[in-house]
């Protein structure tokens, strides 16, 4: 089981130039569908002089949500390109879209292929690559008694707290790296059948 990915740090650009026509590029981070539609749509109204928006992305933490969009130009000259540069640096989480100002002479599929290959190239070198952890969130619930064995619980495994709450019964909300869950709930199962009082749940993913 995968416990990270690789995606980029921030917003970035890139520029290239052939033969007139430019090539503005933009790379972001996104997680959704609606995050994609969102940077396209402000592309499109502030760049909407231009004759083409050709993007590709990639996001999940497996990448198993991906899509490449030539705009116009002619098939698989534009949005594949920008596609495998993305593909190639094993990003996810990842949009990048390519908008051309024709200059005036055709580049042809090849010169097309290269131009957008080379301005999504530009953007993403122009960015950060970072290692994420793939992670869910627990809250754990118990009585403050047990508290020495959940914190004890904590620090073998290596688990991130995020909150703490101290009513009639504690909680503690933690990070757990995906490989780590299973191990986790087999401790937390064992614990309960030597009589310790704690419960846990899951609480979403990250």
């Amino acid at each position: 089981m995968r416990d990270s990915y690789l995606t980029i740090e921030q917003e970035s650009e890139g520029f290239y130039k052939e033969k007139g026509s430019k090539f503005l590029a933009f790379a972001y981070p996104v997680t959704s569908e609606e995050e994609i539609k969102a940077k396209l749509d402000g592309l499109r109204k502030e760049y909407y002089d231009a004759r083409h928006h050709c993007y590709g992305y990639i996001y999940g933490h497996e990448g198993e949500y991906f899509r490449a969009n030539d705009d116009g130009e002619p098939g698989h000259s534009a949005g594949d390109p920008i596609l495998g540069q993305i593909k190639s640096r094993e990003l996810t989480n990842t949009l990048v879209v390519v908008i051309r100002y024709f200059g005036g002479t055709k580049l042809g599929v090849s010169g097309l292929i290269g131009a957008y290959k080379a301005a999504a190239a530009e953007a993403l070198d122009a960015n950060e690559i970072v290692k994420k952890d793939i992670s869910e969130r627990f809250r754990f619930a118990f009585p403050y008694e047990e508290m020495n064995t959940i914190m004890k619980l904590v620090k073998d495994l290596n688990l991130k707290i995020l909150n703490q709450g101290y009513d009639e019964q504690c909680t503690l909300d933690v990070e757990v790296i995906v490989s780590t869950v299973l191990t986790m709930e087999e401790k937390v199962d064992l614990m309960q059948k030597m009589g310790n009082k704690l419960s846990f749940k899951l609480l979403g993913d990250n």
